[in-house]
């Protein structure tokens, strides 16, 4: 029981707000669902990818969220020429006298980059090249490296999340950028469009953004490791949150209802048993975390809009929601 008090007692005491929830409010207008899906991803511990065009803070809500929980942090701007050095380590040339005479020489990588970061933020992750991607989304999957200079041993990396960012890639695009291969995306277990204040016309919150960056003296620092302790914390709640089976079969039922009823099909999306029967699991628990709950309710279901995002047609994931609430609904009902 002191256990689970000494786990749960923060979420009870400040609603489960995290202190990386109010850093980013302060420091960024507007964007709420890049910032639960950036607080979904880090009690998740799962990696997230944001698209949305130049200059709409999707790199400044990636770095600033990095800055407040005090986690080991790479960043990394892709580009055609990257190279796989860049993001591991870099090379080292080794040369010792070889038994028979001589001399041998070996390469070797002196671990870096995405092998000793907690979180990483993958700029541009589109513009990468091949090889280094592949590598890359490996690394993402398996948070495990196997090189030629590890030898036998098999180096477990301490990363927790992954944040990606890119530009759109619709074709016509002027942002010259390809999109990544559906399975290369669907590495990254949350993922969501964003947009600018001006080009959606949110003149509100675009007021707000001029009021807030008129003064520099009004961007209060941020306190490096600020929600640290709360993270751990949040972590070790995630692992004991619960699933009950009443939403279990709830979340069933909304796959069911994207096959059956709006033709979400192998041809047309992309609904893996790892993301929506596994993956969506954590995420709705870390949900529950977040609302200070100990285990999940219907209304977490919500949370699937953000693995739908590039998964399903885009005219199916436009109306998720109303999908989602359909289905909440009809059980209450059924309840009653």
């Amino acid at each position: 029981m002191a256990l689970a008090r000494r786990l749960w007692g923060p979420w009870r005491r400040h609603f489960g707000t995290l202190q990386v929830q109010r850093v980013l409010d302060e420091r960024i207008i507007g964007h709420d669902a890049g910032k639960e899906a950036i607080l979904l991803a880090l009690v998740a511990q799962e990696h997230l990818y944001i698209e949305g065009p130049p200059g709409v803070a999707k790199t400044m809500l990636a770095e600033t969220a990095a800055e407040a929980t005090g986690l080991s942090f790479f960043f990394y701007q892709m580009h055609r020429d990257t190279k796989l050095h860049e993001l591991i380590g870099d090379a080292v040339i080794l040369k010792e006298p070889a038994p028979e005479g001589g001399e041998l020489v070996r390469s070797l990588t002196r671990p870096g980059g995405i092998l000793t970061a907690e979180l990483c933020v993958l700029d541009d992750i589109s513009r990468a090249p091949g090889e280094a991607l592949n590598v890359l989304l490996r690394l993402l999957n398996e948070r495990q490296y196997n090189g030629p200079s590890t030898g036998q041993e098999v180096w477990k990396l301490p990363l927790k999340t992954a944040i990606a960012t890119s530009n759109p890639s619709d074709p016509g695009s002027r942002y010259y950028t390809e999109p990544l291969d559906p399975a290369c995306l669907d590495r990254f277990v949350l993922q969501l469009k964003t947009d600018g204040a001006v080009s959606a016309g949110r003149w509100d919150e675009a007021a707000r953004i001029i009021d807030l960056f008129s003064d520099e003296r009004n961007i209060s620092p941020v306190s490096p490791g600020a929600a640290a302790a709360e993270l751990r914390a949040a972590s070790e709640a995630h692992a004991r949150a619960e699933v009950p089976e009443r939403v279990r079969r709830l979340l069933l039922e909304v796959l069911k209802q994207l096959v059956t009823k709006h033709g979400v099909s192998q041809k047309s999306s992309l609904l893996t048993d790892r993301t929506f029967l596994v993956k969506a699991l954590r995420v709705m628990r870390a949900q529950a975390v977040l609302q200070g709950r100990q285990e999940c309710i219907p209304e977490d279901l919500k949370v699937l809009r953000y693995l739908t995002t590039f998964r399903v047609p885009e005219s199916v994931h436009a109306k998720i929601d109303r999908i989602i609430g359909k289905v909440v609904e009809s059980a209450k009902a059924n309840a009653e």
